[in-house]
């Protein structure tokens, strides 16, 4: 059971903003990083030869890299934009959206990251699925599990 904080509802917000803030600082190095290495992928000699399949799966797994980023950067820029307005509930009820937004399709890029590297070293499309599904299961830790606590576990 959660402790009963001393705070106002404005000190309540603020407190949850700064904690939110600084959440996403642990969150944006995974994304950029990925979507750097993304990036990069087509600069290397091997992408040439990568069949059609591979092409769409790693196009899609940088627009969700992309699309991550931005979601993830979202609440930053939000909270710079109108640091001074009397919005930070709201800031913060977006914030949470675009997070939890943000980690799915982080989690879908790495699922097709995943899948893309398998196919190419490997070319079976059995081991591809099977990473991809790995990847795609960090879904469950990060937002599956999260929504199933209930206040008797311990």
């Amino acid at each position: 059971m959660e402790m009963e904080r001393d705070e106002s509802p404005k000190q309540r917000v603020n407190r949850e903003l700064a904690e939110m803030l600084q959440e996403l600082r642990v969150a944006l190095p995974g994304v950029q990083v990925l979507f750097a290495f993304l990036l990069a992928i087509p600069f290397q000699q091997r992408f040439e030869r990568i069949n059609a399949t591979d092409r769409r799966v790693y196009f899609a797994a940088v627009l969700l890299a992309a699309v991550s980023t931005a979601l993830l950067i979202a609440p930053s820029a939000h909270h710079r934009v109108r640091f001074r307005d009397d919005v930070k509930e709201q800031i913060l009820k977006w914030a949470t959206r675009f997070t939890i937004a943000g980690l799915a399709t982080l989690a879908l890029s790495i699922a097709a990251t995943l899948y893309l590297i398998t196919d190419v070293l490997y070319g079976s499309p059995t081991a591809s699925i099977v990473a991809a599904v790995s990847g795609a299961s960090v879904i469950a830790f990060w937002l599956v599990l999260p929504i199933a606590y209930t206040d008797d576990d311990s």
